[in-house]
C-alpha cells in the first residue's frame, strides 16, 4: 500500500482535467491506491509498462475531475512517499506521457499538493 501511495502521488499530480473550485473531494485514498497498484512493479524495476497501469492512470484521471479530488489524491500519495526508498522517480515521472495523459506540470514527490488544479 505504501509503495502504491508514492506512485499515486506522482500520477495524481499528473491528472489534468478542468476542476470545480471550492467543491469537496469525492475520491478516496483507497481508490487512488487501487487504480495505481498495477504500476508499482514498473516504477520499481522498469521493464515493460503494463497496460493495466495505464488503464488505472486513465481511470484515475477521469475520476479526479475536481481540484479537491486531485489535491486529495496528491496528498494521499505524498503522505506515504517519504517511506518508500525503492521507487525510480524518473520512471514514475514518465508514466503520464507513456500512458497518453497530458499534464501541465512535472510529477515529483516534492510537489505542493495545494497548487494542484
Amino acid at each position: 500500500m505504501v509503495k502504491v501511495a508514492l506512485l499515486v502521488v506522482m500520477c495524481i499530480a499528473a491528472v489534468g482535467v478542468m476542476f470545480t473550485p471550492n467543491a469537496e473531494a469525492i475520491i478516496s485514498c483507497g481508490q487512488v491506491v487501487e487504480r495505481l497498484t498495477p504500476c508499482i512493479e514498473y516504477v520499481r524495476e522498469g521493464g515493460v509498462l503494463p497496460t493495466s497501469c495505464c488503464s488505472g492512470i486513465k481511470t484515475l484521471n477521469g475520476e479526479a475531475t475536481t481540484t479537491p479530488d486531485r489535491q486529495a489524491a496528491c496528498n494521499c500519495i505524498k503522505s506515504t512517499a517519504a517511506t518508500i526508498s525503492d521507487i525510480n522517480l524518473d520512471l514514475a515521472a514518465t508514466l503520464p506521457t507513456k500512458c497518453g495523459v497530458n499534464l501541465p506540470y512535472k510529477i515529483s514527490p516534492s510537489i505542493d499538493c495545494s497548487t494542484v488544479q
